[in-house]
């Protein structure tokens, strides 16, 4: 039997489609959006994740990171690949503590205020964690902590009545209480808008941690960083189950080993470089230097305070965390 010539042509054509098609499905990719620069050390160590699965994987999965709120903004990104819209994501723990208190308890102020304590405070609570969002559809794959947090401020502060009416940007429901408890204004600002926030007045002072103020160059607007070590906020990368459960499991476990990978390296490169943030910020300019005593009296006096809030919402489930964490320490 012989084809003629334009029904060969044919074929030949559709079976070359065939194959382009085949090597499409072949690959998955993923759109991953993450809050913060490319620059900044938590979106480096996702992009050597993402580099580290596609290798795993031989170029069968393929995470495009998205950096600082491109593709959906830092609120937004739980519920983007909770319905979808992206198959995996980065969020900052704390910021979803509307939903539950358990997600504010890294924030509360004082409880873990060094890379040890907040290692172990994530030891007792991953598990609590993890459950909640699997009830979301979603699974954690690792968390990585931000240097401690600190309090930068347009003028010079000496007691807790300096900060009475300030603007503070607010990254979270667990900051924005402390803020209030301070006598300041709690503005919400998300870290991708902060520069503009600074310069345009919107705040006038800061709770955050040195990385973040190298990455906004709050140099430029702020003179003030007090090394408060308020607490250690925790970033969680995250998939969602649906999209997991979809892969093939050599691709499942590389991606698991990359995750593991990734989360021992970024809490060592988060402590590692907690000293040269803060040297950056004195190298721009910035008078960096402890909270004076009454200052810093107040604070912990406000952090008492809310430890004793968070424990009563969180309930018994909260209560036995805590209780697990101070066995531990």
């Amino acid at each position: 039997m012989t084809f003629s010539h334009p029904l060969l042509k044919a074929i030949t054509a559709s079976m070359l489609g065939l194959g382009i098609a085949a090597a499409a499905q072949a690959q998955t990719v993923w759109d991953m959006p993450t809050p913060y620069p490319a620059s900044n050390f938590h979106t480096e160590n996702i992009q050597q994740f993402a580099n580290e699965v596609a290798e795993a994987t031989g170029g069968k999965l393929k995470i495009t990171v998205h950096a600082n709120g491109s593709l959906f903004k830092a609120n937004e990104i739980k519920r983007a690949v909770q319905g979808g819209q992206a198959q995996i994501g980065e969020v900052i723990i704390s910021g979803l503590a509307n939903e539950d208190a358990l997600y504010a308890l890294d924030t509360v102020p004082f409880l873990a205020t060094g890379y040890e304590d907040s290692r172990k405070l994530w030891q007792v609570s991953k598990e609590a964690v993890e459950a909640r969002l699997a009830k979301n559809g979603l699974k954690i794959l690792y968390s990585v902590a931000w240097p401690p947090q600190g309090l930068y401020s347009k003028t010079e502060l000496n007691t807790i009545g300096d900060l009475k009416g300030m603007k503070i940007r607010s990254y979270s429901p667990t900051v924005a209480r402390m803020i209030q408890l301070m006598g300041g204004q709690p503005v919400t600002v998300q870290a991708a808008d902060l520069t503009q926030a600074l310069s345009t007045g919107v705040v006038s002072a800061n709770l955050t941690s040195s990385a973040t103020g190298y990455d906004t160059k709050s140099w430029e607007q702020l003179s003030h960083y007090y090394d408060i070590q308020a607490w250690l906020p925790k970033n969680i990368v995250f998939v969602s189950q649906k999209a997991f459960d979809a892969l093939d499991q050599p691709a499942r476990d590389a991606l698991l080993k990359a995750a593991a990978a990734a989360e021992e390296r970024g809490w060592k490169v988060s402590e590692e470089k907690t000293a040269w943030y803060i040297d950056q910020l004195r190298t721009n300019g910035m008078k960096v230097e402890p909270a004076p005593a009454a200052l810093q009296a107040d604070l912990l006096k406000i952090g008492e305070q809310m430890a004793a809030e968070w424990a009563e919402k969180a309930g018994p489930d909260g209560q036995a965390i805590l209780d697990a964490y101070h066995k531990l320490k």
